[in-house]
């Protein structure tokens, strides 16, 4: 208790907010027959109406009229690709009457809509901040999300496998077929569907995200193989091996640019209070265990898992930095670019899709937080919001960032359908 103090005193008096931070104060697991189900419903913004960007800056719609946009990858030319995208059929998840109530809470929130399967191509910026263009770069997907681009090969993560196909800078569009050069995790079950994928920076490494098939291995650990965890594929050799496991549903990940370390945004499990378990940002070490299910932050044991493996638990490793409970924290992007201010480079922006599950609300945001010689360095901050309104209705739903090629930051924003760029004011 006198440690958890400790904690909880240190935070506040370094300017955390609960929760948040490298040394968060947790407090203990609440049990519920019923879990907390509180989802903001849609109202869209309106045609003139935008997020709310920090002091200095501004925020302008740079595409509308998008289907589901999650992600977006910045191409070296500086065309921009958005995956328009939504979960497949999956339909052992979220069955029975929980399922029912999950389902009609996810349609509600606008997450349920039929998966458009494509990646569009945005070139250029008008006058008022505006892509000029639009074409369709590849379609026939099958629930894609990761992006990455190696030479000429251009490597997509559809939900159950990576796949490869031929790129020449400048194309607006790709006719030739995927060759698939990695499985990955998916089937009728299917829960955390999303599968991101990043390259290293010598090319020769790609790392991909699978999350996990529950919220605690409730469908036995079975059902969880290959899962919860980053995977790296050799792409001379195709040979792909687990890099770190016990990570409920990693999603962003980045390149650290001072550390050149692997960094993740992690979604953590529900059903434990508002407050429990916080999402996380951490550095990703090579063959680390961070403690799904068994624990949490460390040796947090979750009781709730019906074979333990204290062995496990014994070298979970603590999180870097958390991000709030519940914010759905998806989007990962370090600034490297020269637009904004210099006490910007290196730290890390976050696209926080915003919790369901949570009284009050959390996240709906995206927050920077600070980095100082590879390491976060403060408090996070508010970058963009605005996205909830004050009646607690979801405006806009930011999920990837990105960062183009002039220095701005793209939010990639999955219920308004749109891609926001941010810039310094004047810019």
């Amino acid at each position: 208790m006198l440690a958890t103090l400790t904690m909880s005193t240190w935070a506040q008096q370094a300017g955390y907010p609960p929760g948040f931070g490298p040394a968060p104060a947790l407090p203990q697991p609440e049990k519920s027959l019923i879990p907390t189900v509180n989802v903001a419903p849609v109202e869209r913004f309106k045609d003139n109406e935008t997020p709310v960007a920090a002091a200095g800056f501004t925020v302008r719609a740079y595409a509308r009229n998008l289907d589901h946009p999650r992600w977006a990858y910045v191409l070296p030319n500086g065309d921009v690709l958005v995956v328009e995208t939504n979960a497949p059929p999956k339909p052992e998840d979220n069955k029975g009457i929980k399922g029912a109530i999950m389902k009609s809470q996810m349609k509600k929130a606008g997450a349920v809509t039929p998966s458009a399967n494509r990646i569009t191509l945005l070139r250029d910026i008008d006058a008022n901040g505006v892509a000029k263009t639009r074409s369709v770069f590849l379609q026939g997907l099958h629930s894609p999300f990761g992006v990455a681009l190696v030479g000429n090969d251009l490597y997509v993560a559809n939900t159950d496998a990576v796949l490869k196909f031929p790129y020449q800078a400048g194309q607006t569009s790709i006719t030739a077929p995927g060759v698939k050069v990695m499985d990955l995790p998916g089937g009728t079950l299917n829960h955390h569907w999303t599968k991101n994928i990043i390259a290293s920076p010598d090319g020769k490494t790609l790392y991909a995200t699978v999350g996990s098939n529950s919220n605690v291995a409730e469908h036995g650990m079975e059902r969880e193989a290959g899962r919860a965890a980053i995977w790296q594929l050799d792409l001379a050799t195709g040979k792909a091996t687990l890099f770190a496991t016990g990570l409920r549903n990693p999603n962003g990940m980045a390149w650290q640019p001072q550390s050149k370390a692997l960094w993740t945004v992690v979604n953590e499990r529900d059903e434990l209070g508002n407050d429990l378990v916080p999402d996380y940002l951490t550095s990703v070490k090579p063959g680390g265990f961070y403690g799904w299910p068994y624990s949490y932050f460390g040796q947090h044991v979750d009781a709730r898992v019906k074979e333990q493996k204290p062995e496990l638990v014994a070298k979970a490793i603590v999180p870097d930095y958390a991000l709030g409970g519940h914010t759905a924290s998806l989007g990962l992007a370090f600034y490297e670019g020269n637009l904004f201010p210099a006490t910007y480079r290196g730290g890390a922006f976050i696209g926080q899709h915003g919790s369901w599950n949570r009284k009050p609300h959390s996240g709906y945001k995206v927050v920077f937080v600070p980095f100082t010689n590879g390491q976060p360095s403060g408090p996070p901050q508010d970058f963009l919001s605005g996205f909830l309104s004050a009646e607690g209705k979801a405006r806009g739903r930011p999920v990837g960032v990105a960062v183009d090629k002039a220095g701005a930051l793209l939010v990639v924003d999955d219920v308004a359908n749109i891609v926001w760029r941010v810039t310094p004011k004047g810019n």
